[in-house]
């Protein structure tokens, strides 16, 4: 019979911001398995992939700033280098060093920084669609993204979170914006990405600002220069129905010195959920040769 998952809930600071994180456990002489989501998602994303390491790693999942039971920021931007030096922190709390990190997304692209920034700090990165979109769809000029941007940002002030009845009807508004996702995980994903307010609706338990990103992408110069600096093995992992960026295409990747790619077939943007079995069989592979 399966064990039940059970992780330990915690918190730390970073940046004077009260960030939390879980513990799922793992033997004490291994280095640690630290996963960490995308952007408008929480860290009870990875519950089925912590149960599958476990056994192997000591795992961890962080909730970035502005996500899952982390504290949202006021007059902030959520820029990459922030939820950068979320891990950084992290870091100092788990003080087990090197770990292999886990990244989806924009959980993927934190890695990138953290592990070019201290190199000393990663034994291995699984990158899972942490590229951002494909360069044909960036048709806007930087001051063009920029005005758009602030422009959201401001009309964001105005609005207020959209409240659902029951946790069914949350439910089924992320499988609405998800449809790849099974019943079951887009259940599990509600449960622990709502909270519930006092007249007894459900909101999203992230940011609503994380909507409206900052554009201050790395221009290619410093792209090149982060990723030359990493020096552990990078997997990257990509879904072939994905709309994000095609990394066989990345000029930039050219610099990782230890990078494999990896393309998996039939899945989207949330290839861990897509198809799970196969970015487990890939991260296990990977992770045996190298971490």
């Amino acid at each position: 019979m399966e064990q039940p998952l059970n992780p330990s809930s915690h918190y730390f600071h970073s940046h004077r911001l009260k960030l939390h994180y879980w513990d799922y456990g793992g033997p004490d002489d291994r280095l640690p398995l630290i996963l960490v989501h995308g952007t408008q998602d929480h860290a009870r994303s990875w519950d089925d992939f912590a149960r599958e390491f476990r056994r192997e790693y000591h795992v961890y999942a962080l909730d970035l700033r502005g996500h899952g039971d982390s504290a949202w920021v006021e007059g902030a931007m959520y820029a990459f280098p922030e939820f950068m030096l979320d891990l950084v922190a992290f870091g100092g709390v788990v003080q087990r060093f090197p770990a292999a990190i886990v990244g989806h997304s924009l959980g993927g692209i934190v890695a990138m920084h953290y592990a070019g920034a201290f190199p000393e700090r990663v034994s291995a990165v699984v990158n899972i669609e942490g590229w951002g979109p494909p360069p044909a769809t960036r048709t806007k000029t930087y001051t063009e993204r920029l005005r758009t941007w602030a422009e959201r940002v401001l009309a964001a002030e105005s609005r207020t979170p959209r409240r659902y009845a029951s946790i069914e009807e949350a439910t089924a508004r992320m499988k609405e914006a998800n449809p790849h996702l099974s019943d079951a995980m887009a259940a599990h994903l509600t449960r622990y990405g709502t909270n519930r307010t006092a007249d007894g609706s459900l909101i999203w338990k992230f940011d609503p600002y994380l909507r409206n990103l900052p554009p201050l992408g790395l221009p290619t110069e410093l792209a090149r220069e982060l990723f030359a600096a990493v020096q552990c093995p990078v997997l990257c992992i990509r879904g072939a129905k994905s709309w994000a960026a095609n990394l066989a295409q990345s000029p930039q990747l050219q610099m990782i010195e230890r990078m494999q790619y990896v393309e998996i077939p039939d899945a989207g943007h949330w290839v861990h959920h897509d198809q799970f079995e196969a970015v487990v069989d890939a991260t296990r592979r990977f992770l045996a040769d190298v971490a």
